[in-house]
């Protein structure tokens, strides 16, 4: 407090002391003494045990003169006796921050990589110490020193080195500057962010005495970066000037979205930042400007309550922006769905990222209204269940491709859980019954009526719960037979006549180890759908087992009502404009001929297998930054490799994928199970040979293009379009691409620990369909192909080519596509160099016998010698070759059949 500060002046001025030790926020609370002109005595201070801010040295020099008063900067753990390096700082520096310095006597630094390898000159690595005075170790902690204490490669024998956990660099001059823990960095959406760096950039603000920056999760859920600031109380900065400020100097992923002033950062007794102290910010806590009704227009005013419902915030200033708030492209696509709702019109998604103030989005909504872009589709209304009822057009090419192979599985959707721990099945039954009465499409069976399919909805029927009892088998067995009912229900298939078109098995593998084995069929579900049966089910058997009655909210309308309501919006006139685009986009489309490992089959099969491959950690952070810098989702930065691959593969110019859509964008329908997702065919022109950059660009251009006009069914585009039939290919597009979530993520159940259980699978709706699938910062990828055109192996190169292409795609975005690499170094020294290896030097003064002979005298195994399978007798080989016989004789080699001779 003030009265300490005080007393520690009059302490040095009495006692005449001369060097002083802080950590560096006991002297920023030192120097805001008013008085401290009895410590001119003070030539030396050193400063120690966190990060020096530059504003604090500049400060210092404020208040003494550099002539007669010096300030080291100093660093080091406990581990090596305290201080092993240090540095003077000088008034004037004009430095992003202030170096730790050069190390101190018979101390040695190493700033290493992750394979304990030198740096370079500016790039960060992590601080390794060696010399004299490192500690033998942790007392009675072998493991912990074993992990902290390394042999040091970079010294003699018997040298150790210790990992401090901090990263650094050096500067030209040899300084180092600390740039903050390892162990700060967080992870924000799949981004791997590092708090110190942030913390490093808001201390060089000149308004800002210290900062801190955490992650926290908000009433939603949603990880949101919180900076915390100290700010100078006679020029605090704003919160627009200190997020302008660190735009210039961080990528937009680590620029915080929640600001918090504070008059001093929590400290623990010795002076260290306590985080855990550290305020939760509310909602609307964030320093951010309020909200001026005066100022926005009524647009404006309605598009704030959007805003505030879907970022959980009370209120939204006009020159506020969507993603500086917390929002993400997930969340945009809910932004315009509400303002569909709200405004009647369509509003193209890019908008929200070029524009994406409350302003500029006011005033984008503002010019469409203008022009009367106006969406004239009805809202969609419950129908009476009077009959039979139409098919939607998604539905209705299910429905065909059933009535050409009513056995095939290619469209189920199935999930296996495992369950462990105690299950109450009573509950897990009351649960199936609710969501089959609350969602018709559970309950709807398809049938045929004069030459057209109609669909029929049943009332709620008791569920009938099948139990397999696995208990009396050995463990082993149990787990056999559990896979194999997993991969016999994953291809059983549906009779579309008979309802349900879904159903659930309850396999008993222990007391308390169960599995819940889910099927689907695609005509009343997709994975969005399935997501909704997960969240639906884990509420009500949490009520059931708690006892508690649940109250999910009514659903406004059924999969029935959405089907009527599509067929009667799709013609004439607004069917004209929706097809206007695509048939500028589709005109020429060709197909893309994959080079396949065999001819492709007259008629198309779905027959199929799926491979994967997991990407490194480090390309999967490296893909995510290089989306950021171009302006790219993860999807289309994926797409684009995708793209430049079957470009390398196949040679073609133009190239067609096609991409599922979840196609919820009605509010009315977001909660509502059925099949509403949508194909996408996504073009691609990579003509002129482009360079990565440039691709990136051609495929945002086209995938948000796509988006815009998502809501024409492809069944109807193709019905338009009328591409040329062929049986052998599905129409339009014949690879797919996807980025995806595991399916059942987030899904828990009281008391229960969950398992995804694999086996299923096992058909292929297209030649080839990759699916990307974020996990961590690794990315996974799975390739399902169709067995009747492709090998495994050539599957499985393909992915590795994937992974190399992708690599060298955002390591180096201004190369052409000509130009990157589709194969690992290994794989281009065998095929460039060790197969057209083909020359041998001809020993002199040695005939062909002498050097068989000598060969087999030095690889005796080289003679093959078989059981009574063989097929060449010692008789044969010598009618055929007498000369090689005898010298198999002359070897000892006697005549026991054999196959043949392996030499060079």
């Amino acid at each position: 407090g003030h009265q300490d500060r005080t007393y520690l002046a009059h302490l040095i001025e009495r006692e005449q002391v001369t060097t002083l030790h802080f950590v560096p926020s006991m002297l920023q609370a030192f120097l805001e003494e008013s008085d401290l002109a009895g410590c001119r005595c003070l030539t030396r201070v050193i400063c120690s045990g966190e990060a020096l801010p530059p504003a604090l040295v500049g400060r210092f020099f404020d208040r003494f003169d550099p002539a007669a008063t010096e300030i080291h900067n100093l660093y080091g753990p406990t581990e090596a006796a305290i201080d092993v390096t240090s540095w003077p700082c000088g008034p004037g520096e004009r430095r992003g921050s202030v170096p730790i310095g050069r190390p101190i006597a018979n101390t040695q630094i190493h700033l290493l990589d992750v394979q304990l390898q030198p740096v370079p000159i500016g790039v960060a690595g992590e601080l390794f110490i060696a010399g004299v005075n490192l500690a033998r170790g942790y007392l009675d902690r072998p493991s912990l020193t074993a992990e902290r204490f390394l042999p040091d490669p970079h010294n003699g024998r018997g040298a150790r080195m210790y990992r401090t956990g901090d990263r650094a660099r050096r500067t030209p001059e040899g300084a180092i500057e600390y740039l903050g823990r390892l162990d700060h960095q967080v992870k924000i959406r799949g981004v791997r962010i590092e708090l110190g760096e942030i913390e490093a950039s808001l201390r060089e603000h000149p308004a800002i005495r210290d900062a801190a920056a955490v992650v926290r999760e908000d009433a939603q859920g949603e990880s949101r970066l919180v900076a915390y600031l100290v700010p100078d109380p006679k020029q605090p900065p704003t919160v627009a000037a200190v997020r302008a400020f660190l735009r210039r100097k961080l990528p937009e992923a680590m620029v915080p979205s929640l600001y918090v002033s504070l008059d001093a950062l929590p400290l623990s007794p010795n002076g260290k930042l306590e985080r855990r102290a550290l305020p939760v910010p509310a909602a609307d806590d964030t320093g951010r400007e309020a909200s001026t009704p005066e100022a926005l227009s009524p647009v404006g005013e309605v598009l704030a309550t959007i805003w505030s419902d879907v970022l959980g915030l009370d209120r939204i200033g006009a020159h506020e922006s969507f993603f500086d708030l917390g929002g993400h492209s997930l969340l945009a696509s809910r932004v315009v769905s509400r303002i569909r709702d709200a405004f009647r019109i369509e509003l193209p998604l890019r908008n929200v990222f070029e524009a994406p103030t409350l302003e500029g989005l006011a005033e984008r909504i503002e010019s469409l209204l203008r022009a009367c872009a106006q969406l004239d589709s009805p809202s969609i209304e419950p129908v009476p269940r009077e009959g039979d009822l139409p098919l939607s057009f998604a539905q209705r090419r299910l429905w065909f491709l059933h009535q050409i192979d009513p056995v095939d599985f290619a469209y189920s959707i199935p999930l296996a859980v495992r369950l462990l721990g105690r299950l109450h099945v009573s509950a897990l039954v009351r649960s199936l019954e609710e969501i089959a009465r609350r969602h018709e499409s559970l309950r709807t069976t398809f049938h045929e009526q004069q030459g057209e399919a109609v669909q029929r909805v049943h009332p709620p029927q008791p569920l009938n719960l099948p139990l397999v009892d696995l208990r009396g088998l050995s463990a082993e067995r149990r787990e056999e037979l559990l896979l194999r009912l997993t991969a016999e229900e994953a291809h059983l298939p549906f009779a579309l006549e008979r309802s349900p078109l879904w159903r659930v098995i309850l396999v008993r593998v222990g007391e308390e180890d169960h599995a819940v084995l889910l099927t689907m069929h695609h005509l009343i579900s997709d994975d969005w759908s399935f997501g909704i049966f997960l969240q639906e089910l884990q509420a009500l058997y949490r009520a059931c087992v708690e006892g508690q009655a649940v109250r999910l909210p009514e659903l406004p309308v059924q999969y029935a009502d959405y089907s009527l309501w599509q067929l009667r919006w799709l013609q004439g006139d607004l069917l004209d404009r929706a097809l206007a685009y695509w048939r500028e986009r589709l005109s020429d489309l060709p197909s893309l001929e994959l080079p396949a490992d065999r001819p492709r089959p007259r008629v198309q099969t779905f027959s199929g297998r799926t491979r994967g491959l997991t990407f490194p950690a480090g390309l999967g952070d490296a893909v995510r930054a290089a989306s950021r810098r171009h302006g790219v989702t993860l999807f289309m930065a994926l797409l684009a490799a995708f793209d430049a691959l079957l470009c390398r593969w196949t040679g073609q110019e133009t190239l067609v994928v096609g991409t599922p859509v979840a196609n919820r964008g009605r509010t009315e329908i977001e909660g509502l199970i059925g099949f509403f997702v949508n194909m996408l065919v996504l073009r691609t022109d990579v003509a002129g040979d482009p360079c990565v950059r440039e691709l990136f660009m051609r495929v945002r251009e086209g995938a948000l293009g796509a988006y815009t006009h998502q809501e024409l069914p492809f069944e109807k585009l193709v019905e338009e379009l009328q591409p040329e039939r062929d049986l052998s290919r599905s129409p339009l597009f014949q690879v797919m691409f996807a980025l995806q979530d595991e399916l059942g993520r987030g899904f828990e159940l009281p008391g229960l620990a969950l398992e995804l259980i694999g086996g299923g699978g096992g058909g292929a709706k297209f030649d080839l369909t990759l699916a990307v699938q974020p996990a961590g910062s690794r990315l996974s990828a799975s390739l399902e192909y169709n067995l009747d055109l492709f090998d495994g192996t050539t599957i499985s190169r393909l992915l590795c080519s994937l992974g190399t292409l992708l690599a060298a795609m955002v390591a180096e975005p201004e190369r052409r596509l000509s130009d990157l690499p589709v194969m690992e170094q290994s794989e281009r020294e065998q095929m460039l160099v060790e197969w057209n290896d083909t020359a041998h030097a001809y020993p002199a003064q040695s005939c062909l016998h002498e050097l068989f002979e000598e060969r087999v005298r030095q690889t005796p195994s080289a003679v093959a010698l078989v059981d009574e399978e063989g097929t060449l007798s010692y008789d044969e080989l010598n009618r055929r070759a007498n000369r090689w016989a005898r010298s198999l004789c002359r070897l000892g080699i006697g005549r026991e059949r054999f196959v043949g001779i392996l030499v060079d």
